[in-house]
């Protein structure tokens, strides 16, 4: 098999290395192109990386190629096998040159049945030749923590700075929730490498500037995902109010941990949150994709985080923090289930099955 990625610790390149690590776990022939330099962080990695590496200088030109990449770049494959893209999107459209892209394929990956169904309203490619492979989480660094027992209730954020994300307006949430008195920090994980740093210092600036900002913690992005699980396994709540995520791993990574989570109850990461697992913040409807940076094109929709939507995550901050404060906020087990269940060798069977 036929692989293009990127290996890198950004959201694509944290799939790819996953997704090659595991097919390469049950087959042998995983041939592999990375898009850009790899960037790895321990050498049981490389070493399997480096294999694969190798692979691709002789591959099998009549394999599957899997390009795990963007929509509007699907151009580029390996050999005569079928084409097969694998991009992980957040909005409900696509444009002309997303479309062109995607219908060239002879099949399409994606990670939860709403992409699916965004496909399928979309695109030329049959609906036989579109599958569900959900992306998963590795159970060897992300294992379920004690709960933590120290008094503030710490509620955290990760993934880069975005309007998309919700950053916008969790500094209006998370200081309507809470008065001075509340024992609980805000701790933020949202480096943007893609952003200049007075980019980077406005949107810190909206969290310092807010009424609790004294009460907000900001740290800087890790490098590994063990330094990450040091972190997670420190808070008690992962709060999440975006308007559309393509998966959002970061989720799964915290149920694996077993923490509680707050999230919209809308897009890709509905594939594994639900009612037993999360506290969902219901969306009555939907406004076009505008943030004055990356969504510029008035294409596509995202969740609209009205007043109610607020609201709701507001009584579900306070509903955490309550639970804390009485000693009863225990580990999030229907989260640590679900994570079991998303591994990342169930998404190369997946792969497998498929191709």
């Amino acid at each position: 098999m036929n692989i293009i990625t990127p290996i890198n610790q950004l959201g694509y390149g944290v799939t790819g290395l996953n997704i090659v690590k595991s097919l390469n776990s049950i087959i042998d022939n995983v041939a592999l192109w990375t898009i850009g330099n790899p960037q790895i962080t321990n050498q049981e990695d490389a070493n399997v990386i480096q294999k694969c590496l190798r692979n691709a200088v002789v591959p099998d030109f009549d394999a599957a190629c899997i390009r795990i990449w963007h929509q509007h770049d699907m151009s580029q494959f390996v050999g005569r096998g079928l084409r097969i893209g694998f991009p992980i999107f957040e909005l409900d459209e696509f444009n002309d040159q997303e479309k062109h892209h995607l219908n060239s394929l002879d099949k399409i990956f994606v990670c939860s049945h709403w992409a699916k169904e965004v496909c399928e309203n979309n695109l030329t490619v049959s609906k036989e030749n579109i599958h569900v492979v959900p992306l998963g989480v590795d159970n060897n660094i992300f294992k379920p923590c004690e709960k933590n027992n120290k008094s503030t209730t710490i509620f955290f954020n990760c993934g880069k700075w975005e309007v998309r994300k919700g950053h916008d307006i969790l500094p209006e949430i998370f200081s309507r929730s809470f008065t001075e008195n509340d024992d609980v920090e805000l701790w933020l994980m949202c480096e943007n490498p893609f952003l200049s740093e007075q980019e980077k210092n406005s949107w810190k600036k909206l969290y310092t500037d807010s009424k609790l900002g004294y009460k907000v913690r900001f740290i800087d992005r890790k490098d590994t995902q063990k330094e990450v699980y040091n972190i997670m396994q420190r808070i008690d709540c992962g709060v999440f109010p975006s308007k559309a995520e393509g998966w959002n791993l970061e989720i799964l990574e915290l149920m694996a941990c077993g923490k509680h989570i707050i999230t919209t109850n809308y897009s890709a990461h509905t594939e594994f949150c639900n009612s037993e697992n999360s506290k969902l913040i219901n969306i009555q409807n939907k406004e076009i994709a505008s943030d004055n940076k990356w969504f510029v094109k008035n294409i596509g929709r995202w969740a609209k985080f009205d007043e109610e939507a607020v609201e709701q995550c507001i009584a579900h901050m306070r509903d955490i923090h309550k639970q804390k404060q009485n000693q009863s906020l225990d580990v999030n087990y229907a989260g640590i289930k679900t994570a079991e269940e998303f591994s990342w060798t169930n998404s190369a069977r997946k792969i497998i099955s498929y191709v």
